[in-house]
């Protein structure tokens, strides 16, 4: 019988995940270029942006595996108008131990399913074009089709970088509520 120990739970972001959270996204943001983001946020940002998915009926998931937090995965409002209200970029982090175990499939499924129920129609996925074949390659396994490329629009670590943008159309499972726009 095989030993289910590592299966991973995936479940609703918590409080008390953030600091776990926190530290996956800084080794992203300090060592690598595929987040554009420059300082880690801290888990009292993380709280914010928790609230702010979850007042939009937004998913913010984690995947844990034996009680500790492997990766988290989370779909935020593409742009700020409110005609796209409908529309959700999706973001996926792994510890870095736990990377190349299905993790991130199991966490973009996961948050399909959430965007679908949500009521969200399109889902972005923006990805930094760094010789990062894993993550294009896995939403394109899920059905995102290759929406375009914008050339040199990041600088960090010294480098110019290109992102690919990737989009999926959504069943709508839910209720079709609009979801909230950005204040």
């Amino acid at each position: 019988m095989p030993d289910h120990s590592d299966a991973p739970e995936i479940r609703p972001a918590t409080a008390a995940h953030l600091g776990a959270v926190a530290e996956i996204f800084a080794h992203y943001v300090t060592q690598t270029v595929i987040t554009f983001t420059e300082t880690p946020p801290t888990p009292d940002d993380w709280g914010r942006k928790l609230a702010e998915l979850a007042e939009r009926s937004l998913p913010f998931l984690v995947a844990e595996v034996n009680g500790q937090v492997a990766g988290f995965a989370y779909a935020g409002p593409w742009r700020a108008q409110p005609a796209y209200r409908h529309t959700a970029e999706d973001s996926i982090y792994l510890s870095p131990d736990h990377t190349g175990r299905g993790l991130g499939r199991a966490l973009l499924e996961a948050l399909l399913a959430r965007c679908a129920e949500a009521g969200v129609r399109q889902l972005i996925a923006v990805i930094a074009d760094a010789d990062n074949d894993a993550s294009p390659a896995l939403h394109r396994k899920f059905g995102f089709r290759d929406a375009g490329r914008l050339t040199a629009v990041g600088h960090k670590h010294g480098r110019w970088l290109d992102t690919l943008l990737l989009q999926r159309d959504l069943p709508s499972s839910g209720p079709n509520r609009p979801l909230r726009p950005i204040r």
